[in-house]
């Protein structure tokens, strides 16, 4: 009874205080209920108790300043907003964390977290799980500490949800993604910038995604379309990549042993793995030592599924109109040696590897006189000087071929993602 007392205190002063904070009042111009907050002995449990209490349409908001939280918050209601005073200036630090699998969970639908930043936390910064309606913009998730495998996993972290827009975000130092959104439907992830994470930005088994204008840098992927199996949402499909910046992607991979995403090789750029009608177009990729684009099946990896719903193979990929600078000429790690491998057979060392690489292993089931028919084919063009491999993995690289004229081909234009209410 002491903490509802408690609680009840710190709601009602706050409303009171709604639209007297000025320029970085976070209540400021909003309709409905404002509950404020403000760093402080005791808000950690107000909060969390404010949120247990919260109704439909409430905003809560955080004032300049950092508040410490040692236990996980969870927010189970429709229509909330979270708001702070903008993401350098509103800190939730997790670093006194003791318990929780996550700074914040979500599983209320047409959720808002925008102008804040999660520091810290153990696990994932902020996840949101099974929801229609999802604003993630200007939010800043970060482990302060830099790479490290003790870090959380996820970032920025929608799950099963519908109608995501990640927008004005940065991720820092997540252990396997600082943006990822997996087993969604219709998403955007725009203006963002990820780096210093295992991988920047991840769309997993996702149907229909926008990533676009964003920046990955410094991760050890940039940006990844992977569909693995054993998930609830079997396929990745109709993903368009388009205008990023992704380039320095070498840190060396951190992710925590056994972990899927610790297959990726420090230096990849962009990557498509096991996906279906991706286009990746007007991006700027340089410098990842590795490779700058790379698509493959998940037989690469040289992992079993027993997932009788899951299609191991990547096609109808389209890589055009792109600029390609550098990168290649230090590929590392065990995808990196495969590509050493299959590339010695097409040509004189020393190796640098193409810019757009294809390992060739293409669905058995969709060949037709031993080539994928042109719905299936994955095409590349208009891409400057840039070279493209395709490494016949599962021949032991004997079909080997460089630039070859079966992929320069064209593809027709996916469908742009919109969302109800994105107005841009």
């Amino acid at each position: 009874m002491q903490t509802r007392r408690l609680a009840w205190t710190v709601v009602i002063a706050a409303a009171a205080a709604c639209g007297d904070g000025g320029a970085t009042d976070p209540c400021e111009g909003v309709s409905g209920r404002c509950i404020r907050f403000d760093p402080g002995p005791d808000v950690a449990e107000a909060v969390q108790e404010a949120f247990v209490l919260a109704q439909p349409g409430d905003t809560f908001g955080f004032g300049p300043g950092q508040f410490e939280f040692t236990v996980g918050l969870s927010l189970d209601v429709d229509r909330v907003t979270i708001r702070g005073a903008g993401m350098d200036d509103t800190v939730w630090s997790f670093a006194g964390q003791i318990a929780g699998a996550q700074g914040l969970l979500v599983t209320g639908n047409e959720f808002v977290m925008e102008d804040i930043a999660v520091e810290d936390t153990i696990g994932d910064a902020i996840k949101i799980e099974g929801t229609r309606g999802v604003t993630l913009r200007r939010v800043r998730a970060e482990w302060t500490g830099g790479p490290n495998s003790d870090n959380g996993a996820y970032g920025l972290y929608p799950v099963q949800t519908q109608d995501v827009l990640i927008e004005g975000c940065v991720a820092i130092g997540a252990s396997d993604a600082g943006i990822y959104v997996g087993q969604s439907r219709n998403v955007i992830v725009r203006d963002s910038r990820a780096e210093r994470n295992v991988a920047g930005i991840e769309i997993e088994n996702t149907v229909g995604a926008d990533v676009h204008d964003n920046v990955a840098t410094e991760n050890t992927g940039g940006v990844l379309v992977f569909a693995l199996p054993g998930l609830q949402e079997p396929e990745c499909r109709r993903v368009r990549v388009f205008d990023n910046e992704v380039f320095d992607n070498n840190t060396p991979n951190f992710a925590p042993a056994g972990n899927i995403v610790g297959k990726v090789p420090q230096g990849t750029g962009i990557a498509v793995l096991a996906a279906h009608e991706v286009e990746v177009f007007g991006n700027d990729v340089r410098d990842n030592q590795t490779v700058n684009f790379g698509a493959i099946s998940y037989r690469t990896t040289q992992l079993e599924s027993d997932d009788p719903n899951y299609d191991p193979f990547t096609d109808s990929v389209f890589v055009h109109d792109n600029t390609f600078v550098g990168g290649g000429d230090e590929p590392v790690d065990e995808l990196g040696f495969l590509l050493v491998q299959g590339l010695v057979t097409v040509m004189d060392p020393p190796v640098v590897v193409p810019d757009i690489v294809f390992d060739g292993d293409w669905d058995p089931a969709k060949l037709v006189d031993g080539t994928l028919p042109p719905e299936y084919r994955s095409c590349v063009a208009r891409n400057g000087d840039a070279d493209w491999v395709v490494l016949d993995v599962p021949n032991d690289f004997a079909g080997a071929e460089l630039n070859p004229p079966a992929l320069d081909c064209e593809r027709e234009p996916l469908p742009a993602v919109t969302i109800p209410g994105d107005a841009r």
